[in-house]
């Protein structure tokens, strides 16, 4: 019998450091423009593949319906065609529904190691493809760092890394309602509107660097629903945040400031009630070449070369 070939991997967060929402699209989704960024914050997912006759996936200590990493690595396999079993156990610190992308990074994990594991090649072009119908933040995990997402935050580009500033990161324990949050905010999208966020987020883009105000649409409705969130806002600036906003459609927030000292500090001076029965982490953003490091670190007894999209030694 064949011995398994094991990783364990780091599942990085991501926050969105500006998010606009434009019309409903004839497919029932929003168009969006945003930028992505990973960040340091990361769950922990072990993985095993065993070549063999026939083919399992298992998750063990599985509490999450409908876990994205079971249709990852069913995905991977009905695409690589290789039998064998997977074995998986993943342990969450991200939280879920923050806004933070934790499944679909945990799922993108999978679609970025499993191929490797099993010895086959499947390029990022179908990585990416299989991605988007898992989820629309899937895709922005199999590349990392800084990046530009439009249409359903799927089409990606890259941008410049963001200033290697330390953050706060508040996850208080508040679920808000993605579907309730379109619903509530779709009355004001007007059409000159929506053209005054195209231009500006054009600005703020080609002008990347240069302390551009950011924006995250979805704070007008959330904080109406949920005042804690705009006082948390509000707390991190007063804190000594040079930038603190949403992120996605919550119901994190988070705070960027210029020295670790600072994020220390403003940790360190939020109070429990402040928390909602929440969580708060120091985090640092990660650029895509850390990011793509990180995975070549993660898998380098199965790797033939530190190239991208992740090259399996096994592959024949």
């Amino acid at each position: 019998m064949s011995a398994p070939r094991r990783a364990r991997l780091r599942p990085l967060a991501k926050i969105n450091l500006d998010l606009r929402v434009l019309a409903r699209r004839a497919d029932g989704y929003h168009e969006l423009r945003t930028v992505f960024q990973t960040i340091s914050l990361a769950d922990t997912l072990e993985i095993a593949f065993t070549p063999g006759r026939k083919s399992s996936i298992e998750l063990a200590d599985n509490s999450i319906p409908d876990n994205l990493v079971l249709r990852a690595a069913q995905a991977v396999m009905d695409t690589i065609r290789r039998a064998g079993r997977v074995e998986m156990r993943l342990a969450k610190r991200i939280p879920m529904g923050a806004g933070l992308g934790g499944g679909s990074s945990d799922a993108a994990a999978v679609l970025l190691a499993l191929p490797v594991l099993a010895g086959c090649e499947v390029p990022l072009p179908d990585l990416c493809r299989i991605g988007r119908e898992l989820g629309s933040d899937v895709p922005f995990f199999l590349l990392g760092g800084t990046a530009v997402g439009i249409g359903r935050g799927a089409e990606l580009f890259p941008l410049p890394d963001a200033p290697s500033q330390p953050g706060v990161l508040v996850a208080p324990g508040i679920h808000v309602s993605t579907a309730e949050a379109y619903r509530l905010l779709d009355p004001s999208l007007t059409t000159e509107l929506q053209e005054n966020k195209i231009f500006s987020f054009q600005s703020l883009t080609w002008e990347w660097g240069s302390r551009q105000p950011a924006v995250n649409d979805f704070e007008a409705v959330v904080f109406r629903q949920h005042g804690c969130l705009a006082r948390l806002k509000k707390r991190l600036l007063q804190s000594g945040a040079v930038r603190a906003m949403m992120t996605g459609s919550g119901s994190a927030v988070f705070g960027l400031y210029r020295t670790a000292e600072e994020a220390s500090r403003a940790k360190g001076s939020l109070r429990d009630n402040e928390l909602a029965g929440g969580k708060v982490f120091r985090f640092s953003p990660v650029s895509r070449a850390r990011y793509r490091s990180g995975w070549w670190r993660a898998l380098h007894e199965h790797i033939s070369a530190n190239v991208w999209p992740l090259r399996s030694r096994y592959s024949r």
